[in-house]
């Protein structure tokens, strides 16, 4: 009997082991060697696969080299930010692929195409990857995202953007009062590194235009997104390497956890603040929070609380 439990044991065992080797080895060699072969019949071009690493290192080689290299101010912009994307589109044309680990990556630049991908989004799903740093629209999928873009679309409309116009001023009349007073010292000439002023400028009008009067609210509210875009961007590079990578009980995952509740709590503070003063019948803001707001209730006067904004 002991034998034969030992036997049962052994052969379940040997199973599990094959079974888990057979799905590491189509993961790391069979899939992408198929997907490969795919694409290449459907006319895309790119570099051969390379086991689990793909073509990370040699992007990020070259991202490297790009960066330690002086850019002129007629320079092109792309083969800097984008180096490795730039070659192979130059080397590989515009319907070219990459590897991001055992995953292309396609790219396409055809206007038609693009068009296609975007329509039909029951079929062309969005990758998880991101999360939570894309939430929302940016990865919903098929009836949802159709019912968040809806939502969303009359905010973007000329009119409602010509609205914004003081806003963004504002915050380009400080940012310009700011150089001034570091450049226009002592009648000088004088060096000054615009990027970190730029930063705080997309910040500063995105936060404007958002929240309003809650401006120093949606400033923290940036801040935690471009330290949570910090450390999405780290995970994915490691989740490359070691698969589940985003589950361990590491401290950059716990962060990046506390961070996106952070954000959504202060999101839902903000909103819950702004929904008592419409109540209360106070003026609206004009800014891209209250504009939201009342496309949604105007989908839920329509439709009904399901078609609120989730």
């Amino acid at each position: 009997m002991t034998v034969t439990i030992t036997s049962v044991l052994a052969s379940i065992v040997c199973v599990a082991a094959l079974r888990w080797a057979w799905g590491f080895l189509n993961w790391v060699w069979f899939r992408p060697k198929r997907v490969e072969r795919c694409l290449r019949q459907q006319g895309f071009a790119g570099k051969p696969y390379r086991v689990l690493v793909g073509d990370w290192k040699e992007s990020s080689d070259m991202l490297l080299e790009a960066r330690t290299k002086p850019i002129g101010l007629s320079d092109a912009i792309l083969p800097r930010v984008m180096p490795f994307l730039h070659h192979m589109v130059k080397d590989y044309g515009k319907n070219s692929f990459m590897w991001i680990g055992p995953k292309p990556r396609v790219n396409i630049m055809n206007p038609d195409q693009i068009r296609d991908v975007f329509m039909k989004i029951n079929e062309y799903q969005k990758s998880t990857q991101l999360k939570p740093l894309a939430c929302g629209l940016a990865s919903h999928k098929g009836e949802k995202w159709a019912k968040h873009r809806k939502i969303i679309n009359p905010a973007f409309h000329q009119e409602k953007l010509k609205l914004m116009i003081p806003a963004l001023y504002e915050s380009c009349s400080e940012m310009i009062n700011k150089w001034g007073e570091v450049v226009f010292v002592d009648d000088r000439p004088c060096e000054l590194d615009v990027w970190p002023y730029l930063q705080n400028l997309s910040c500063d009008a995105i936060s404007r235009t958002s929240f309003g009067s809650n401006y120093n609210e949606g400033k923290r509210i940036f801040d935690l997104i471009k330290e949570l875009t910090d450390l999405t961007i780290h995970t994915i590079q490691r989740a490359i390497i070691i698969p589940g990578y985003r589950f361990l009980p590491i401290q950059s995952n716990r962060r990046l956890k506390a961070n996106d509740k952070e954000i959504k709590a202060s999101l839902k503070a903000l909103i819950n603040k702004r929904e008592k003063a419409m109540s209360a019948g106070e003026d609206t803001k004009n800014d891209l929070l209250d504009l939201l707001l009342e496309s949604n209730l105007s989908e839920i006067q329509a439709h009904g609380i399901q078609r609120a904004l989730e």
